[in-house]
């Protein structure tokens, strides 16, 4: 049996200490080695849920696991909050909020602190989501959500969930930020609101524009999540869009993103300097960004 395998015949508790493990000793050999094991055993799709504070984020995201669950698949849920300022670690308010029964083995939920990460992603968040991408389903990554910055979700999610409010002015607020450019789905909450959420949909589907042929046109569901409403579509089109991203797509986008998460890495070990010293930062096909940063630093330390 595998550490993988190890890792996942032992339940929550033992997800929670290889978390922990994580992120008190990133250059451990035996972290090193299991997220390599877990980058080369890609299971779930990551739909990343982003938007403002207060949009519904969290309540959302507790209906989708209701709904998943009811599907048959396992989740996996790291819920960034924000900092404490004494501790630095996170307030654990979002996963306090999402909706889910402790004892219920397919389902993971984990808060990481975004700390002074503008984008609402935490340091951690890039090893993390590829250790629960090989152990469930599905894996959902909620940001602090910060504004413009929070088109850093692309560089972790196969697939981006923009949240915005009826009547609150985010859906022409976000299009002019350019977080158009980020959504693969926006997703209009408090469905119930009925006209106003009609209108917050329309303004987002002009803010949007056209998808150039043969690309993905972003799809804009209307949801309630305390009702259920528009959850099953909104998974509908989470699953079409893992559908039209099958195949070269997936792997361009996940090859894109571990290469920017080890010029991350490097530049913040080593500085520019550091990162001009590394040299070319391509991965061969299906290598791990772990095991490359691990040489790089080797390099670079002697």
């Amino acid at each position: 049996m595998s550490d993988l395998d190890a890792l996942a015949a032992g339940g929550k508790p033992a997800l929670a200490r290889a978390l922990a493990n994580i992120e008190r000793e990133p250059d451990a050999a035996a972290t090193l080695a299991l997220l390599d094991a877990a980058y080369a055993r890609p299971r779930a799709r990551v739909a990343g849920i982003t938007g403002p504070p207060g949009v519904g984020k969290s309540t959302l995201i507790g209906a989708l696991i209701a709904a998943w669950r009811r599907q048959g698949r396992s989740v996996g849920v790291l819920a960034v909050d924000p900092s404490s300022r004494r501790s630095g670690g996170a307030l654990l308010g979002d996963r306090a909020r999402i909706a889910t029964d402790p004892a219920d083995e397919g389902v993971f939920v984990r808060s990481l602190a975004a700390r002074d990460r503008l984008g609402g992603l935490a340091d951690l968040a890039m090893p993390a989501t590829i250790l629960l991408r090989a152990l469930f389903d599905v894996v959902v990554v909620e940001t602090v959500g910060v504004g413009q910055s929070e088109t850093e979700i692309a560089e972790l999610a196969d697939t981006v969930v923009l949240c915005v409010q009826p009547g609150s002015g985010d859906s022409l607020q976000y299009m002019k930020a350019g977080i158009a450019e980020a959504p693969d789905i926006v997703a209009v909450t408090k469905g119930d609101l009925g006209p106003m959420a009609q209108r917050a949909a329309a303004d987002v589907r002009a803010g949007l524009g056209h998808a150039a042929p043969g690309d993905w046109s972003p799809a804009i569901e209307i949801v309630a999540a305390p009702r259920g409403q528009g959850i099953d579509a909104l998974i509908g089109e989470i699953d079409r869009h893992a559908a039209w991203l099958d195949g070269s797509r997936l792997a361009a986008r996940r090859a894109a993103q571990a290469r920017h998460w080890l010029e991350l890495a490097v530049r913040e070990r080593f500085g520019r300097e550091g990162l001009s010293r590394a040299g070319a930062l391509d991965l061969a096909e299906g290598a791990s960004p772990f095991g490359r940063l691990r040489a790089i630093t080797k390099s670079l330390a002697r």
